[in-house]
């Protein structure tokens, strides 16, 4: 039974099952089809609809073949940017584990466009969003965030790029005189293998790869993607969909399992702010 409808109650002892769908879907192990796209679709939208009705307090996901569920209503090119639009507010791909915390200034964007999307404005608003997940999601009082640089060696004073010193410099020191402690450019390459991350609570790295090549190195299989900034709480797996392994038994379930407590403490460490704040 939906418990949803038709007088159907949630159970707490097992595991409760939506369909959302009623007519008969095949599904091949390892194959990326259009009908398997538009079932996820559907799965997407019964469980946002979910959250945002308060019908269910966190939402996990499990990956997307990013390609099949485009469609006239899901032209994004990821959950993130999906749950952003639903849920309302800015959000932050915010990839979490014990030990390390690496968002992305830029998420799911050709390499060719993160330059032009490094603005003073963008900056300033992804460090607030990290800074407010910190203190609500997790319970640190004073965040220490590292901020890494657009180009080699921080530009090496303009010889390798302006971006560093022209916007990012200036718009850090901007912040840090509010009083708030970020720090940086660091140069990328020798951040993570010198532990310098080790020094924050959390790093704001400019692009998709600059952060989740390390983070995935350092924590793959535990790590888990939090969009942080939302009204409602959504975690998912660190891994894609692997349609590779499909079928074979050679999946593994930790990053999934963490992406389920990690959800649940986050709902309850904004429980407890609420409750404190009132």
């Amino acid at each position: 039974m939906n418990p949803y409808t038709e007088g159907g109650k949630l159970s707490p002892t097992q595991v409760n099952v939506v369909d959302v769908w009623k007519t008969p879907f095949n599904s091949s192990f390892g194959q990326s089809t259009k009908e398997g796209g538009e079932h996820a679709l559907k799965s997407l939208v019964s469980a946002t609809k979910a959250l945002k009705e308060g019908k269910v307090d966190v939402l996990v996901t499990a990956p997307i073949d990013k390609h099949n569920i485009q469609s006239e209503t899901f032209n994004f090119p990821g959950h993130t940017d999906y749950l952003a639009k639903e849920l309302g507010g800015k959000s932050l791909m915010f990839m979490i584990t014990e030990g390390l915390k690496v968002g992305l200034l830029t998420d799911h964007v050709p390499v060719s466009e993160v330059a032009q999307l490094i603005t003073p404005e963008r900056i300033e608003e992804k460090v607030a969003l990290m800074m407010e997940s910190l203190r609500e999601d997790f319970g640190i009082s004073k965040p220490k965030i590292g901020v890494l640089g657009v180009n080699p060696h921080t530009g090496d004073q303009g010889i390798i790029g302006k971006e560093d010193d022209e916007v990012l410099r200036p718009t850090l020191k901007k912040l840090y005189d509010k009083g708030q402690i970020v720090l940086g450019p660091y140069a990328a390459d020798s951040f993570f293998g010198a532990q310098t991350h080790t020094q924050f609570d959390a790093v704001l790295a400019i692009y998709h790869d600059q952060g989740l090549i390390p983070f995935k190195t350092l924590s793959f299989g535990q790590g888990v993607n939090y969009t942080a900034g939302l009204t409602k709480v959504r975690t998912s797996p660190d891994h894609g969909t692997a349609f590779e392994i499909a079928g074979k038994g050679e999946a593994r379930t930790d990053s999934f399992k963490e992406a389920l407590f990690a959800a649940r403490n986050i709902y309850f460490e904004r429980r407890a702010n609420e409750n404190i704040s009132n």
